[in-house]
């Protein structure tokens, strides 16, 4: 069944049934941000859509989606251009700038008429910041279905700037595990990277996270990674974050044999005294209770106090040199 859009005004009553709805109860709570957005949809189907200079228009804010080509704005304008603006965009007025309007939703369409040089048709609402972003999540998920990672984004720029846990789950109408994971991801993977792949609507949440767990246990750089894959060479988001995923994997093999050659400490007569191993994280020497059992005991006995040992002879070297 799909699901009313909230923000879009609503169809005329139905005039030839007498239905009782003392008894109904609220869709939402008359509490907070919703309680807000409520009273302004009473309003909806009694006020006209207005017709607003672009130029009036700003478009700052969080964005719930990432930059649309100028290939999609092309061809919106064209559109446009022939079959008018079907759908209104939605503006609030700007307290500290009278006469001026900011960005609700409809940030393409309004690209598109301001290309053309075309006055916006626009339902002005008066939004508190929390109302403005309700609508503008409500209203995206309902028209453009973001990808998991335009949504990730999203989430983390609301954060950043301010908006309460609440304001978000609903916003994006999603649950406190979701926005855990979805702000691992957009902390975890350097936004650059994320632009330069674009929405990959056919990679979900799962593909994501094992990018962003890849790239922390490797340590590696993904800026510089994307930057020298020549991701602008490849047509389709999906397969640009294919390239990345696959070239973090190469890094990890090679970062995986590079720990598993050991190096073999040998003595004079040609026993292993010891096995070597550097990673990361920790430097291991392995020790053979088969070809030197007794040298491996007396290492055990003695391994503090050669520790020790060895660790002032570094301190000496350091302060020679």
């Amino acid at each position: 069944m799909v699901r009313r859009n909230l923000f879009q005004p609503p169809p005329p009553p139905d005039t030839t049934e007498d239905v009782a709805t003392a008894d109904l109860k609220p869709r939402f709570p008359n509490t907070g941000a919703m309680s807000g957005v409520k009273s302004t949809l009473k309003d909806l189907s009694s006020n006209a859509v207005r017709e607003i200079p672009v130029d009036l228009i700003e478009e700052d804010g969080p964005k719930d989606r990432l930059s649309f080509s100028d290939a999609d704005v092309a061809s919106l304008a064209a559109s446009i251009k022939e079959h008018g603006q079907q759908v209104p965009i939605m503006v609030r007025p700007l307290a500290d700038k009278p006469g001026r309007y900011k960005i609700v939703y409809g940030r393409r369409r309004l690209r598109a008429l301001q290309s053309i040089g075309v006055s916006a048709r626009a339902l002005v609402r008066t939004l508190s910041d929390e109302e403005a972003i309700l609508a503008q999540g409500q209203e995206n998920s309902h028209r453009l279905d973001p990808s998991f990672i335009e949504k990730a984004l999203f989430a983390a720029q609301l954060s950043d700037n301010g908006y309460d846990q609440p304001v978000i789950l609903d916003a994006l109408a999603i649950d406190k595990p979701m926005l855990s994971r979805m702000t691992k991801v957009a902390r975890t993977i350097p936004e650059t990277v994320i632009q330069l792949i674009g929405s990959a609507h056919g990679v979900g949440r799962r593909r994501w996270e094992d990018l962003a767990d890849k790239a922390k246990d490797s340590n590696a750089d993904l800026v510089r990674i994307a930057s020298d894959l020549g991701l602008d060479q490849i047509p389709t988001s999906d397969d640009r974050f294919a390239r990345v995923s696959d070239a973090i994997a190469g890094l990890r093999k090679t970062a995986r044999s590079t720990k598993s050659a050991a190096h073999m400490v040998v003595s004079s007569d040609g026993k292993t005294l010891a096995e070597v191993k550097d990673s990361p994280r920790a430097l291991t020497v392995k020790m053979s209770k088969v070809d030197t059992p007794e040298f491996a005991q007396w290492m055990r006995d003695n391994a503090e106090v050669e520790l020790k040992r060895l660790y002032e002879a570094w301190k000496s070297d350091q302060q020679s040199g």
